[in-house]
């Protein structure tokens, strides 16, 4: 049965949150606010949070940008993945992902679907992994956010989570590079 661990340490993480809108500020992100909030609630540490436009290079940056800080762990975006021409986070960001993460997309849309029924294939959540920073790519709305954070991302980014999760493996995730180091 899946569940917490509680014989076993808690390990926070340090994670950054990207809010993606032409709109938004930090006063009126409530989307970037969730995701904070929980965050800070399941005691992780909010590594960065900032807000870009709905522009493919703009968010490819600060995302660049998180991925080369090693004090950064995991990146969460919010904004930006329906189907209007201003929807660029996908376009953004896959392109950076070393390792796509398809189960990511599968759950959010199953959860999503108990929720809003059909609706949700109107969103391009998607996953990956650049270099040994995990990377959730989020629909812009609060309720997104939460059934995104409550539904997969607290128990993958805890450490007690059991039978699995995304904080065991983080210390092997760059094997492939050790490995051609050694080679080379």
């Amino acid at each position: 049965m899946p569940g917490i661990d509680q014989n076993l340490d808690f390990v926070p993480l340090s994670i950054a949150v990207l809010t993606v809108s032409d709109t938004r500020s930090l006063e009126d992100d409530r989307s970037g606010n969730t995701l904070a909030e929980r965050i800070a609630k399941a005691g992780h540490r909010l590594g960065d949070r900032a807000i870009v436009t709905d522009d493919i290079e703009a968010i490819r940056a600060k995302v660049k940008g998180w991925i080369a800080d090693p004090a950064i762990d995991v990146i969460v975006t919010t904004g930006g993945t329906g189907f209007t021409g201003r929807d660029v986070t996908p376009e953004a960001v896959e392109p950076l992902f070393e390792k796509r993460m398809e189960g990511f997309s599968a759950v959010f849309h199953r959860i999503s679907y108990d929720k809003i029924g059909t609706s949700t294939i109107q969103s391009r959540a998607t996953a990956g992994l650049a270099g040994t920073t995990f990377i959730f790519v989020l629909p812009g709305s609060p309720g997104a956010c939460k059934d995104a954070w409550d539904g997969i991302l607290e128990a993958q980014l805890d450490y007690r989570h059991r039978p699995c999760n995304f904080v065991e493996i983080m210390p092997r995730l760059d094997e492939h590079l050790k490995r051609g180091k050694l080679k080379a």
